[in-house]
């Protein structure tokens, strides 16, 4: 990403580098591929997990080939974050220098419970390393150990809003003062039987591989793995720029989404005081019944009359749970490289008021994105083209 010229917001953070891993492909090259060519990776979970898997007929998403998540050492979270993390540091040119006092936020839902809660097929792991494997800041550890990173580090496990929110705290953390660069990186691995068992249990998986998430008859989403990283600067430059972060909580229900929006419209309503009315946003948009109704009341309630476009990615990538916000993120942050929204797929079921335009759009404002974890969690983050 080349640097050329300087921006007038002084509180803008710049995103340097962009590094992703799903079933969409092995880089952020191959996602912006696949979303331009409105391609999706639905597949049959039986095809992954067998024929007497109880969930073999219902729609998933994984990361091929699988060797990428196979070591000895590391667990397959691991290796996926370790993948994404090279890929960002690499975008951004940071050298072993850079690296020594930056930030690392790693933002996961379920952690390392893939390969802990049953053998991950093909892995010959080292004995010594099984506690190791089991807890869920390991990619965090790998991470610092393997590129020399010595500065602070958190991980967090906000649910489905654990990529946006790490985002936002790499962001908080550099405008404190605690860091000059920062890498937050997002994981999770969701296709593990037992965890398949309780979402379906919650009836939130969906049967149909044709999401489209503001169906009248929406009733699941689509489970999915993922990764992804972003390298965020203190620095000026033809960047795309993350411009603000904030969060907030329903406080109402360990599972449903209050079907007004909750608190969410609050979020978007000061980031229009802050940062000025979206252009377009990319909500959470998952295909679960309740999403279905909380998505259009709070975009509602918070654009009445004025209602920015509407982008979807969950229809591309399934729902890579705590890894979705930042994977779209950063899908988004490689369209506007170039200035554009990303197309939605066609024929999806539009909410009344709002428009979901089926081709790649030209933007100069702000875009909003929106993400949410189980129990009442809201994020928002606002980027922009530079």
């Amino acid at each position: 990403m080349p640097a050329s010229r300087n921006v007038a917001n002084p509180t803008a953070l710049s995103i340097t580098g962009l590094g992703a891993l799903s079933a969409l492909g092995a880089d952020v090259a191959a996602h912006h591929e696949a979303v331009l060519a409105r391609r999706v990776p639905f597949q049959q979970l039986g095809i992954l997990l067998g024929g007497d898997s109880p969930h073999a007929l219902r729609p998933g998403a994984w990361i091929e080939p699988r060797k990428l998540l196979i070591h000895r050492k590391w667990s397959p979270a691991t290796m996926a974050a370790l993948h994404v993390a090279r890929q960002a540091i690499a975008d951004a040119g940071w050298t072993a220098e850079d690296l020594k006092d930056a930030a690392l936020i790693v933002g996961t839902s379920r952690g390392n419970a893939a390969g802990w809660l049953g053998p991950w097929p093909g892995r010959r792991p080292f004995k010594l390393m099984a506690a190791s494997n089991t807890i869920h800041s390991e990619p965090a550890s790998a991470i610092t150990i393997e590129f020399g990173i010595t500065g602070p580090n958190h991980v967090l496990a906000s649910g489905c809003a654990a990529g946006l929110d790490a985002i936002g705290i790499a962001m908080m953390m550099l405008r404190a003062g605690l860091a000059t660069r920062a890498l937050a990186v997002a994981v999770d691995l969701p296709l593990v039987p037992i965890l398949l068992d309780n979402y379906a249990s919650s009836r939130i998986l969906s049967m149909r591989p044709d999401l489209d998430p503001y169906h009248p008859e929406t009733s699941g989403f689509i489970p999915a793995e993922g990764a992804a990283a972003m390298a965020i600067e203190m620095t000026s430059g033809d960047f795309p720029k993350l411009v603000h972060y904030s969060c907030n909580s329903d406080a109402c229900d360990p599972v449903g989404i209050p079907a007004d929006g909750g608190r969410t419209p609050e979020l978007l309503e000061k980031a229009v005081q802050l940062c000025g009315p979206p252009v377009a946003v990319c909500p959470h948009a998952t295909g679960t019944a309740v999403q279905g109704i909380a998505d259009p009341a709070s975009l509602s309630r918070a654009f009445a009359g004025r209602e920015p476009t509407l982008h979807l990615l969950k229809p591309f990538t399934g729902h890579t749970i705590g890894a979705s916000g930042m994977l779209e993120s950063v899908i988004l942050a490689r369209f506007l490289m170039d200035g554009q929204l990303p197309p939605n797929l066609p024929n999806r079921h539009q909410p009344a008021g709002f428009s979901l335009p089926c081709e790649v759009l030209a933007t100069s404002g702000p875009v909003y994105k929106l993400s949410h974890g189980m129990g009442g969690h809201n994020a928002l983050l606002v980027l922009s083209p530079s």
